[in-house]
């Protein structure tokens, strides 16, 4: 607790509840009772009471209250037979103090309960006081605040245990310090030790203590370590620990598990029991007890005497290693967080050893309003309140179906107008209708057109009432959008799919997810729907005649303590110490505490240590537990902040329940302490002293300091931070430490805490901020015009897509000139704000004014004031009512970013949260992502707890039929999480009959109820096709799953779901192609980009969407031999098998050129890596599309200490075969070129867009996306500083650098190699050689006699290559047949054969290798010898070979053969273009042409269609001169690209220093040559442009005809 010494700092007022005696009254009570107790004691007791001070942690009064003495004053202990002193021990009364006044109700509280704590690792100072676990690579400075109630953490913990640090501050500010929970959602933790492990005895306790016990086990806190054995709850006998403002029970009856013995009440140790792992809850049977606390039961020291004999049962829980600041072991409660109240004492010393007794302890903090709580409480109410908003009858908001997305695409006058086919189901016909309906039609349209098939007076039908269902998926369209609008229209006319729907009616539309009236009326509890019910555990009086030893007795408060997070308060330590000198009994056996020889003393060293207890438990509870529904807010007096003087100062006592490990590992620990706001340090960094462990129970360390910080309150911002880092220094002389003979190290980060200084009420201690009026805002038209050069300057600056970059000068001139940033550049707010140059009380006036007189941002740029870098309250209110303006749609696109601006708010009650909650009412979309992203994020070690609340908060909200849904999915994903770790842990041989077993119960699962799945609430699956399951051989072994569509118009859904892989990166990779596919969409640019959907269900688990039709790169390329990826054609074969067609063929050619493009610029702006043949797939339509995203930013994958990924992009030979149509440049490699250019700097222009987005994700905890460093590789990639020209030359130099990498081949080999192990010939449904789509065999064919090669001939599609003429005798045949096939082909058969037959002597391959040209007649004639001695002995070989299918499918004829049938076909098909005639120029030259700040721009792009002299391809450059030039001074030239007629340049000729009159009286003559080495270049073509025809205000772009214009 804050103490203040000297007035200076905050000044505790600590109201003096009812029934609470005075400060006099209490210190003549205490004379009295020490005056008593020296008369009346028989044994030599220590004299001095236990010290206490004002720097004491809490002080617990050593003697009895005037109560007690009175009721036990005339006893004489030594005179009591053993029965009758157990009885008094046993007494109701008996160590208690009648008077002190309890709450009537404490709600949700759990001795388990887990500590609060702050953000993990972060420099952002809204965390909680919870010391958080160092990783080795920090997050940024991510603002945020905890909510605050305390909380379980990261169930896994590998790390040291946490410590609970003893900070000093006051009750009414530890709760808001607390850590979001890490508790998962319908799950229950498993235990990991045995149930005997540990036995921990009862102590002896009061009624008081007995209701006080009770509380604390009912609530959720304590649940959730362990106590509960399910999440499968009946909610009406067990009662849940609810936070609604309405009032609970004051007194419940609690059900006793049957798991439970009725003397394990003490077992606080979650580790102790062990449970199945979905092991359910039953409803109490015949050994369940139910009682009520304070009522007598049977005696539970029982269990003590008859675990004597175990040695285990008596000795200290040894507590597993934890993460030290905010994880926990899964099953064990982390003994860490504790912000434990030092004083209620005013004044505080810096350090002292003896104190003087301080008797204001009293029970004032367990009737304080908790703030922290408090604010959960209002939350709940405004949950409620904004149920209210949403009646379950408003069809509009409640509609109970799903609505297909919408993609805005921007109307380009072209293709968008085209007619698409529809295709109707309609339940009064047998038959669909079908029409054609342009794609810019309304849905109502529609809609209106197929009703006139059912009715004939459509005067009397509502249209409004009918909807038009999707078939296959629970969607319907939206009736006010046009039909090619929507997402799954646009799918279907992407894959040349029919559109299909269903008209139905409002009535008849199944409303599966609707809410109901029951929903409008259920009461507001965020426990509950996460499965979370009242504890089988319950303290009980006690009474017995069995005897208790001393050491039981300690050991119980010991385990009490560990409990209470190894928290033992200096009271503790004392009255054990006097319990054990009260028993004068030989060593030789144990004492006991009802022997004779204790006396009167130790009747009050047990009141001493029942009180002790009593008060450590009373002080957990009023730092954690939630407020009762009796508590009533009492006003308190306050000041203003900003009208005290005073400093901030506190006491830093003592850290709790630190790991064993550092006990060895370390030899002093120090805190770093500061203050900060907006991630910024307030003030210098104060230091503590350097101080060692000490140990009692548990290890501790103890600092006793005042810290002091020379900083007025009153200059504090509201969301000012307090942050408390702990270092260790290394024990040099330690033998275990690696580092004991090296130099000594640095001291270690070993954790921090953060916590807000002032409550969601404004308040902390009796300091109130209020916040200024705000300062008058002048009117934009009154000011002033600034000077040119400085108006350039700002809108330079303004400009700019990110703070990076930006200096101390350009922040000042942002501020200085805000105004006018106000008038001119609205979209420049967030950086202004961030050059704020303070946020204390008196900046505030401006900011606030500022903000609320800035014209409205759009939602993409307001995203921005969601940083963690703006904590101020009203600055992100106000960016919410902004956001709040765009569509569900658009907000589906950005809801994982603000599920993380989560962490960022101040409080819980935040406007954020309750917009996406608001959100969520309306729109089923918008509740199930959340709910999966919520899911997600309550595995955050740090914001968990925060996370559970707002994941409450929309379960109640959602409505029953929707949560029972998403429990059902839960349910699935647990299931297939099972199975895909159990076939991934089996062994090869195994995998398939475990899978087969596995998914029965899966099925199972499906016989009850159909499910829809996480990838999409529009997916409904009723079963599994098991015969089509399958796993993938790669790492993981991720399941392929094949599910039958609950719709029976639908089609088969095939999904992967995959264990042991992080998928958070992924979905956010595949997000951001999606929103770059939208902005290229909505700027009229279609790049037929593939968009699967992805998501990550829990930790390192998630489903991913199949995509049907497609293989991966390497399984194309390796029908080619383990080499493949050197060869040109395998993808344009490849294509061609699927598309045979030459228009289907072309088309799927296009859809290659437009995907591609789309691919190079999505994977180089988002640093994709890791980018081998088999994460890029093919689809059959010609789409390519990338998959597994676990490398991006440039985190390429290494090999030994070389980067994988050394090009810029993916780009290799055989895609530019596809994109050209041939090994030749052609103009499609232009349009390519273009396409991406276009691309790019579609995507430059919403840089800041990118750059928020994966701002506002640095705190998810994803290893690759940690901070500034990460976000400045986006920003460098997408060059936002640069014109649209410079980006274009820049990207087509990456294109030149990709496309010439021998690097991506050999990573594509290397990985080949890596796969041969999963390699052999394809499955039976798949082609058995790449030429051939189907497989023939002997019995089809008919049995080949003889084959040899006849002749070749001479081919030019595409390109000139040689053909062998096979000739072919079948048995039973006369003529012969006759096939023909290349060399490449009868390499792939030999490839092939090798595989297939590995232990047979085949006939030797001739070599490829050629010195010189390869498709010449004389390579032709030698090779046809040499494979048809080749083909003489491959048909001499064993019959196992020459009668396989692989030799029939290679010599069945196919199209090309018919096509060629005979020898002496001739066809002028293949004949070479003819060479041109001398001096004939031909061609096209398309340029881009700019003028601005005195300097013309000409950038070369492409030149098409070109001709030489003498037919072959040239070498061609440009040159330019500006007419008249005598001098020849305005020569420029660009660079030579080989062997070409269809060049890209992409290169800029500059002119500097010419003004516009000047370039009026020029012309621009431009001339294509060729370069040649063995003789003089020679002339192509040119053109003359007169400048003066030229608009240079504007950039013209355009194609120009090459002419044979006289050159220089």
């Amino acid at each position: 607790m804050a103490q203040i010494s000297s007035g200076n700092g905050f000044k505790l007022d600590v109201p003096q509840p009812k029934g609470t005696v005075g400060k006099e009254e209490a210190l003549r009570m205490e004379e009295e009772a020490l005056a008593k107790l020296q008369r009346e004691k028989r044994h030599t007791l220590s004299t001095s009471a236990p010290s206490s001070s004002p720097g004491d942690l809490i002080v617990f009064p050593e003697t009895k209250k005037q109560a007690e003495q009175d009721k036990f004053r005339d006893i004489d202990v030594d005179k009591l037979t053993n029965e009758e002193l157990e009885k008094l021990l046993l007494d109701d009364n008996f160590g208690a103090n009648s008077k002190v006044p309890r709450p009537s109700s404490l709600l949700g509280f759990n001795l388990s309960a887990s500590y609060p704590g702050g953000h993990v690792c972060s420099s952002s100072p809204f965390q909680s006081s919870q010391w958080t676990p160092v990783l080795s690579t920090p997050s940024s400075s991510n603002v945020s605040t905890p909510t605050h109630q305390p909380a379980p953490l990261f169930p896994s913990a590998p790390f040291p245990k946490p410590g609970t640090f003893q900070n000093g501050f006051t009750p009414a500010m530890s709760p808001f310090m607390a850590l979001p929970a890490q508790q998962q959602s319908f799950m229950t933790f498993t235990p990991i030790q045995p149930a005997a492990a540990m036995v921990f005895p009862q102590p002896t306790v009061d009624p008081e203590m007995a209701k006080l016990f009770d509380k604390i086990a009912s609530t959720s806190e304590y649940l959730k370590n362990g106590r509960v054995a399910s999440t499968e709850v009946d909610y009406s006998q067990a009662g849940t620990a609810s936070l609604a403002p309405n009032p609970p029970p004051q007194q419940p009856a609690v059900m006793e598990s049957p798991h439970i013995r009725s003397f394990d009440w003490l077992d606080l140790d979650p580790l102790t029991k062990r449970k199945a792992e979905n092991e359910e809850a039953s409803p109490a049977s015949g050994g369940t007890a139910q009682t009520v606390p304070g009522v007598p039961a049977g005696d539970p020291w029982d269990a003590v005497l008859e675990t004597e004999g175990n040695s285990s049962s008596s000795s200290s829980p040894k507590l597993e290693g934890k993460v030290s600041l905010s994880v926990r072991s899964q099953h064990r409660r982390a003994s860490t967080g504790a912000a434990v109240t030092r004083s209620h004492s005013l004044n505080i010393p810096g350090t002292s050893s003896q104190h003087k007794p301080n008797n204001q302890v009293g029970n004032v903090a367990m009737e304080e309003q908790d703030a922290q709580n408090l604010e959960i409480v209002g939350f709940c109410e405004d949950v409620a309140a904004l149920r209210s908003k949403f009646p379950h009858g408003d069809i509009a908001t409640n509609p109970g179906f799903v609505l297909s997305p919408v993609i805005t695409q921007r109307d380009s006058g072209g293709d968008n107008n085209c007619s698409v086919k529809v295709s109707i189901e309609i339940s009064e016909s047998q038959q669909p209708v079908t029409f054609t309906c342009d794609v810019n039609s309304p849905v109502e349209l529609l809609i209106s057109q197929t009703l006139c098939w059912v009715h004939d007076d459509l005067d009397q039908v509502d249209f409004s009432s009918y909807l038009l269902k999707v078939c296959g998926q629970e969607e319907v369209l939206q009736n006010k959008h046009s039909l090619g609008s929507h997402e799954y229209v646009q799918n279907c006319r992407k894959w040349e799919n029919e559109i299909t729907l269903q008209l139905l009616s409002h009535s008849t539309m199944r409303r599966d997810l609707a809410r109901s009236v029951e929903d409008d009326n259920s009461p507001i509890d965020l426990e509950k729907p996460l499965g979370q019910v009242e504890s089988c555990f319950n303290f009980l009086c006690i009474q017995s005649t069995q005897y208790k030893t001393v050491d039981r007795v300690v050991q119980t408060v010991k385990n009490l303590c560990c409990a209470l997070d190894e928290v033992e308060t200096q009271a503790i330590t004392e009255a054990v110490k006097r319990l054990r000198h009260s028993v004068n009994l030989p060593r030789t056996r144990s004492p006991k505490m009802g022997s004779t020889s204790s006396g009167q003393s130790s009747n009050g060293s047990m009141a001493l240590l029942t009180q002790a207890v009593y008060d450590l438990a009373k002080l957990y509870l009023r730092s954690f537990c939630p407020p009762s529904a009796s508590f009533t807010v009492e006003g308190r007096s306050s000041k203003e902040a900003s009208g005290t003087t005073d400093h901030l100062q506190f006491t830093l006592f003592a850290l709790h329940g630190i790991p064993a490990n550092w006990v060895s590992s370390y030899e002093k620990y120090f805190l770093m302490c500061s203050l900060t706001h907006n991630g910024k340090n307030l003030f210098k960094p104060v230091q503590s002293k350097r101080v060692g462990t000490y140990k009692s129970f548990f290890y501790h360390i103890k600092w006793d300091e005042l810290i002091n910080f020379p900083i007025a309150v009153a200059v504090l911002p509201l969301e000012s931070i307090l942050s408390l880092t702990l270092f260790g220094v290394l024990n040099q002389n330690a033998s275990g430490s690696p580092d004991s003979n090296k130099q000594r190290k640095a001291p270690e980060l070993l954790g921090k805490v953060s916590m807000p200084l002032f409550d969601f009420r404004r308040s902390a201690l009796d300091i109130l901020y209020v916040g200024p009026n705000e300062a008058a805002s002048p009117e934009p038209h009154t000011l002033e015009e600034l000077d040119p050069d400085l108006r350039r300057k700002l809108e330079k600056i303004c400009s700019r897509a990110s703070n990076f970059g930006l200096k101390r000068a350009d922040h000042q001139l942002l501020w200085d000139h805000r105004l006018h940033c106000r008038r001119d550049h609205p979209s420049s707010l967030p950086k202004v704000l961030a050059s704020a140059p303070s946020w204390d009380w008196a900046s505030m006036a401006h900011i606030h004014s500022l903000l609320h007189h800035w014209p409205a941002l759009p939602p993409v740029i307001a995203l921005e004031l969601l940083d963690s870098k703006f904590a101020d309250t009203e600055v992100r209110s106000v960016a919410v009512s902004w956001i709040e303006k765009s569509s569900d749609d658009e907000l589906a696109d950005y809801l994982p970013q603000l599920v993380q601006a989560l962490k960022f708010e101040c409080h819980l009650k935040n406007t954020l949260v309750m917009f996406l909650l608001s959100r969520a009412q309306g729109n089923v979309n918008i509740a199930h992502y959340l709910y999966w992203l919520l899911k997600d994020a309550v595995q955050d070690p740090a914001w968990g707890r925060r996370y559970e609340r707002v994941l409450g908060a929309l379960l109640c909200l959602c409505g029953g039929k929707l949560r029972v849904e998403l429990e059902k999915q839960t349910h699935l994903v647990t299931l297939l999480g099972a199975v895909a770790e159990r076939v991934r842990q089996a062994g090869g041989s195994t995998r398939q009959v475990t899978l087969q077993e596995g998914l029965e119960n899966v099925q199972n699962f499906f016989q009850r109820n159909s499910c829809r799945l996480p990838l999409s609430p529009s997916l409904v699956a009723k079963e599994l096709n098991i015969k089509a399951c399958s796993f993938f051989n790669s790492n993981a072994v991720p399941l392929k799953l094949a599910l039958v569509n609950a719709d029976p118009l639908g089609e088969e859904i095939n999904v992967m779901f995959k264990v042991g892989e992080d998928l958070r990166q992924d979905m956010l990779a595949l997000q951001m192609i999606r929103i770059m596919d939208r902005i290229w969409l909505q700027e009229g640019l279609d790049l037929r980009i593939v968009n699967f959907k992805c998501i990550s269900t829990g930790k390192d688990k998630g489903m991913v969407e199949l995509v049907p039709s497609s293989d991966t790169l390497r399984k194309i390329q390796v029908e080619y031999g383990v080499t493949g990826s050197f060869k040109d054609k395998p993808l344009a074969e490849w294509l061609r098998k699927y598309n045979p067609a030459e228009d289907e063929y072309e088309k799927a050619s296009e859809n290659f050129i437009y995907s591609c493009a789309g691919c190079c610029v999505a994977t180089y702006v988002l640093g994709i890596c890791d980018r081998h043949n088999d994460n890029i797939m093919l689809r059959s339509t010609g789409h390519m599309f990338h998959i597994d995203f676990g490398k991006f930013l440039g985190h390429a994958q290494m090999f030994g200490s070389f980067k994988r990924d050394r090009a810029p992009f993916v780009l290799t030979s055989d895609m530019a075969y596809v994109i050209n149509g041939g090994e030749r440049p052609t103009s499609r490699f232009q349009l390519f070129v273009d396409l991406c250019c276009q691309a790019y700097n579609l995507i430059r222009k919403h840089s800041g867009l990118f750059l928020n987005l994966l701002s506002l994700m640095t705190s998810s905890g994803l290893p690759e996306l940690t901070g500034s460093q990460d976000l400045k590789y986006v920003f460098d990639a997408l060059q936002p500083h640069n014109t649209d020209a410079e980006a274009t030359i820049f990207f087509t130099r990456l294109i030149e650098s990709s496309l010439g990498s021998v690097a991506t081949k050999f990573n594509f080999f290397i990985h080949n190699l890596a796969q041969l192990r999963f390699s052999g010939l394809p499955a039976s449904d798949e082609p058995i050689l790449s030429f051939s789509p189907k497989t023939y065999t002997l019995k089809q064919e008919g049995r080949i006699i003889h084959a040899s090669i006849f002749s070749f001939q001479k081919r030019y599609n595409p390109d000139k290559h040689y053909t062998y003429v096979v000739r072919i005798l079948r048995e039973g045949q006369n003529e012969p047949q006759f096939v023909f096939r290349t060399f490449d082909e009868f390499q792939e058969l030999h490839n092939k054969l090798t595989i297939l037959f590995p232990l047979w002597k085949l006939p030797s391959f001739p070599n490829k290798m050629v010195l010189g040209r390869t498709h010449i007649k004389e390579v032709a004639a030698k090779r046809k010898l040499e494979l048809n001695n080749y083909v003489h002995n491959l048909m001499r070989s064993s019959t196992e070979v020459t009668q396989c299918d692989l030799i029939y499918t290679f010599f069945h004829p196919i199209a090309r053969d018919d096509k060629t049938e005979g020898l002496d076909a001739t066809c002028t098909d293949w004949c070479p273009p003819l060479s041109p005639t001398s001096g004939r120029v031909e061609g096209e030259v398309k340029l881009s042409i700019s003028y601005r700040n005195s300097t013309l721009f000409i950038m070369v792009m492409h030149i098409r269609d070109l001709v030489s002299e003498d037919g072959t391809d040239p070498n061609p450059y440009v040159k330019t001169y500006l007419l008249p030039d005598p001098h020849k001074t305005s020569k420029r030239k660009t660079k030579i690209s080989r062997k070409t007629r269809n060049p890209t340049f992409n290169e800029m000729l500059v002119y500097s220093g010419y003004s516009k009159e000047t370039l009026g009286l020029r012309e621009l003559q431009l001339s294509v040559l060729s370069a040649e080495s063995l003789r003089e270049n020679y002339f192509l073509g040119g053109i003359t442009l007169r400048l003066k025809d030229f608009d240079l205000s504007k950039e013209t772009v355009k194609w120009y005809k090459l002419t044979a214009v006289p050159y220089f």
